[in-house]
């Protein structure tokens, strides 16, 4: 019975979520795609082939079981299908919002790869939780009986999220510290409303309170409470901050009025969609109404800058990145999303310099044509001598990536161990860092990295420090 539900992406097309039309999306911070009804959910879910090896599991970073929450869907039974997604992924319906699908599970899709339009995977994951939460079927995690052991987290993102959840169902007595002033991370203050709505955001941080966690925020580690008074507060630590700092762009004229870093300004607007007052955006700095923009870079950031300056009413939007559309590390579909709603892409170009006075006026841009492959094998741009020209421009945001912060000087940790990029050195699988009872997950590992490899290291890292904090219990048993 089950498998006449399936199997049907021979007779049924592929259809996306109605997208709302870019005028009148571009006039607000709300999310583009509708919901999926009940029926359309089960219709699209029914196209899965269900084939013996799901290769959208394995390319899952969390290996979600998505055949058989696919299935269920299929057949109506949701809060099944719901307890299955939630079962390996601590945040379904954020992770159905802004994972990457075109490269992940979709991009890997049996029926995909045979010419009949991958199953729309990410936005039935979206559906399965948003109606899980409308249905009063999102419990908090509370744990059957407390534990005395407690566990510090640093940093509120994804990955220190989910590892508070999954030690917080254990019994585990959890703290979050956060240098913001709420919970999220970049999930918050980073990823506009237009791709995950906040209040999505914030009822899972409400979830995390009931079920006991304690969040300690606006708490700068190094400056308001030493690293070494959390260790010695807590039975274990983990460190999940994050990647925050900007990679620097050279060029004469960097330091003119009117170039700012893309946290900085994706910051100010999620900020302003929470009712804040942000000076920085109420002078003009960091607000893009009335101007030419111009953003530098080709990843998620940047097209979350681009289509964020369409949303505060820039006279003009363009995207400078220096390899072509194919080669651009940012996902195919927020580009389309960004070219419906009016921003124009320079590829194979890149900034060389600024010009203006005491404000920047124009990018001076250097055209580029692609290479021998590099390391990785990736084209390497090169220079097309005598190709310069200016790109006008009121407001230049520089969107070329993250770095990791100097942790151990920080925080005044000096035995800290680091990589030479200057990522924490943790244990491939148990994020064990070189400081016993001291944990790393997430970007501040890894590099600038996708949420749900966030997602997957705070779970995995749980496991690790429900072990270590077992073994001194083992050792006094012996």
């Amino acid at each position: 019975m089950a498998t006449q539900r399936m199997l049907k992406f021979v007779t049924t097309e592929r259809e996306m979520p109605e997208k709302r039309l870019p005028d009148l999306r571009s006039q607000d911070f709300d999310e583009i795609y509708r919901e999926f009804a009940d029926a359309k959910a089960a219709e699209q879910s029914s196209r899965c082939s269900q084939c013996g090896v799901p290769y959208c599991q394995s390319h899952c970073p969390l290996h979600n079981n998505i055949p058989d929450w696919l299935r269920m869907t299929a057949e109506g039974r949701l809060e099944e299908a719901y307890n299955l997604s939630q079962a390996t992924n601590t945040f379904p319906e954020i992770c159905g919002r802004i994972c990457p699908q075109d490269r992940l599970c979709e991009g890997n899709c049996v029926i995909e790869q045979s010419g009949h339009g991958t199953v729309t995977i990410g936005s039935i994951e979206k559906y399965i939780t948003d109606a899980a939460w409308e249905r009063g079927w999102v419990k908090p995690g509370l744990p059957i009986a407390e534990r005395t052991e407690s566990v510090g987290i640093i940093g509120a993102g994804p990955g220190g999220l989910s590892a508070a959840d999954m030690l917080r169902r254990q019994g585990i007595q959890v703290t979050v510290y956060d240098r913001y002033d709420r919970a999220g991370g970049l999930l918050t203050y980073g990823i506009p409303g237009f791709k995950l709505e906040k209040h999505v955001v914030m009822r899972r941080v409400e979830q995390l309170e009931q079920a006991g966690v304690q969040f300690v925020l606006n708490c700068n580690v190094g400056t308001d409470i030493s690293f070494d008074a959390i260790r010695g507060q807590h039975d274990a630590v983990l460190i999940a901050t994050g990647v925050y700092k900007a990679r620097d762009l050279s060029g004469d004229g960097i330091g003119a009025h009117g170039i700012v870093p893309a946290l900085a300004y994706l910051t100010a607007s999620n900020r302003k969609s929470f009712g804040d007052e942000v000076e920085a955006y109420d002078n003009g700095n960091l607000n893009a109404a009335g101007k030419r923009v111009v953003v530098i870079g080709g990843g998620d950031t940047a097209m979350d800058c681009l289509r964020t300056a369409i949303r505060q009413g820039a006279t003009s939007v363009k995207c400078l990145y220096r390899r072509d559309r194919a080669n651009m590390p940012g996902s195919q579909r927020e580009t389309q999303n960004a070219e419906e709603e009016g921003v124009e892409f320079n590829w194979l170009t890149a900034p060389k310099g600024f010009v203006g006075t005491d404000h920047v006026e124009g990018v001076i841009v250097q055209k580029m044509r692609l290479g021998p492959p590099d390391a990785t094998g990736r084209q390497a741009p090169e220079i097309i001598e005598g190709g310069d020209y200016v790109e006008p421009a009121d407001l230049v945001i520089t969107a070329l990536g993250f770095e990791p912060e100097d942790l151990p000087s920080h925080w005044n940790a000096p035995d800290l161990g680091t990589t030479r990029w200057g990522t924490i050195k943790a244990d491939f699988r148990s994020h064990a860092t070189n400081i016993p009872g001291v944990y790393a997950v997430g970007d501040i590992v890894r590099g600038a990295s996708l949420v749900v490899w966030a997602i997957r290291d705070g779970r995995e890292v749980a496991g690790a420090i429900l072990d270590y904090l077992a073994a001194p219990a083992a050792v006094a048993a012996e």
